[in-house]
């Protein structure tokens, strides 16, 4: 009953602010340390609903068709509609290898759709890179992990002696992670002493900034970042401030809008309270809780969907953006979320044939890849277009400012 009182309590508060009991507080400890069957999803409570906001790319959920948008009407055919986030967690976590039947709802569906996901540990490598034509690098960050920036570098350092000249930096469908590796691979795009990011909260503890290390060295390709709906909280950041900063061109869809900051008070009891403290802001002062980031460059990736009938096929450009809700559509702004799987990295090396693979099916199917590369191909026409874009140059802390 106690319990009951103060869920009711803290959830007047903010959808993002919640209530842990000892059992509750204890399965995110292990969430986020142990080792334990998951989908690979990230979630949320939108309007009351439980709600993807992005899937793991290669893991059991994207593996069977779950996007971002899809909201989860039920689990084991027990409706989610009153459902908290953590219980929600509970429920959809489980032993490795054993399966759940989750309930579908999806704009593009004439009705909820059942899948069965089979849970296992969920190994994702965070960073993957490729080429293209030669002298495109391509480079996708997944999640912001512990290791994030030491796979960024070592991605960076294999393109570069590729003979890479420009850069294309996908966080599409990436739903975040640790601060701090968003912070650190924002850096490596920087050679001087820069804001990326900052906080204000209710209190002056809460009130902090980040910014990049003054450096001679840096990456000075040519750089376009890939965003869309299911770019959330670390990739915003990175997006956020390379674009203030006129250190990359941002192009695709506007981005999820989750710029809030959670943090963590345990109690005496063994509970704890999951407290919105904080708000992100870009260098520039844009708030992005409920805002997210515009791209400077709007683009479809028109792929595809898979839907009932062939009548009702139409391309991604038409439901994209039903299908990636943004945070601003929420009541209140504000959007609870939890990762169910753990992330196991694999930061093993990549072989050459799994760089240059599949790399014209890639373009062909992706329209927003296909038209970065297009860009970066043309970089001497592109950079007259963005005049204010600031490279670092190859051997001193200056700037090339695009004018």
């Amino acid at each position: 009953m106690i319990d009951g009182a103060i869920r009711g309590m803290v959830k007047a508060l903010d959808p993002h602010t919640s209530y842990l009991p000892p059992s509750s507080y204890k399965d995110m400890q292990v969430e986020t340390t142990g080792k334990f069957g998951g989908l690979g999803i990230e979630i949320s409570i939108r309007d009351g609903v439980l709600t993807v906001v992005s899937p793991i790319e290669d893991t059991p959920a994207f593996l069977v068709g779950i996007q971002a948008g899809d909201k989860i009407i039920k689990i084991e055919d027990e409706s989610t509609l009153d459902m908290t986030l953590q219980d929600a967690v509970s429920r959809l976590r489980g032993e490795t290898g054993s399966p759940i039947k989750i309930t579908i709802y999806r704009e593009s569906f004439k009705a909820p759709k059942e899948f069965t996901i089979v849970r296992a540990i969920i190994k994702v490598r965070s960073v993957v890179k490729k080429l293209y034509k030669k002298d495109i690098g391509y480079v996708k960050i997944r999640s912001f992990s512990k290791n994030t920036s030491t796979d960024l570098d070592s991605a960076l350092e294999d393109l570069k002696q590729k003979g890479i000249t420009k850069l294309i930096l996908d966080l599409r469908n990436n739903p975040g992670g640790l601060l701090n590796q968003a912070v650190e691979v924002t850096d490596r795009f920087l050679n001087r002493e820069n804001l990326i990011v900052y906080t204000k909260g209710r209190s002056d503890e809460q009130n902090m900034r980040f910014t990049s290390h003054d450096k001679a060295e840096g990456v000075v390709y040519p750089l376009i970042i890939l965003v869309n709906g299911g770019s959330a909280s670390a990739s915003e950041i990175v997006a956020g401030a390379l674009q203030d900063l006129n250190r990359a061109i941002i192009l695709g869809t506007p981005t999820f809008g989750k710029g809030s900051v959670q943090t963590i008070i345990p109690l005496s009891d063994g509970s704890a309270l999951r407290l919105t403290t904080a708000r992100y802001y870009t260098p520039s002062g844009r708030v992005i809780q409920g805002n997210g980031i515009d791209p400077d460059i709007i683009i479809e990736r028109e792929v595809i969907d898979e839907v009932d009938t062939e009548e009702e096929k139409e391309p991604e450009s038409k439901t994209r953006l039903r299908r990636f809700l943004r945070e601003k559509d929420l009541k209140k702004h504000l959007i609870g979320k939890n990762s169910i799987g753990e992330v196991d990295e694999e930061t093993q090396k990549d072989e050459d044939a799994e760089v240059e693979a599949s790399v014209n099916e890639d373009l062909v199917k992706d329209n927003q890849l296909q038209q970065a590369v297009s860009l970066l191909s043309g970089w001497e026409v592109m950079k007259k277009m963005f005049k204010n874009l600031q490279i670092p140059t190859q051997n001193s802390d200056s700037r090339i400012s695009m004018k």
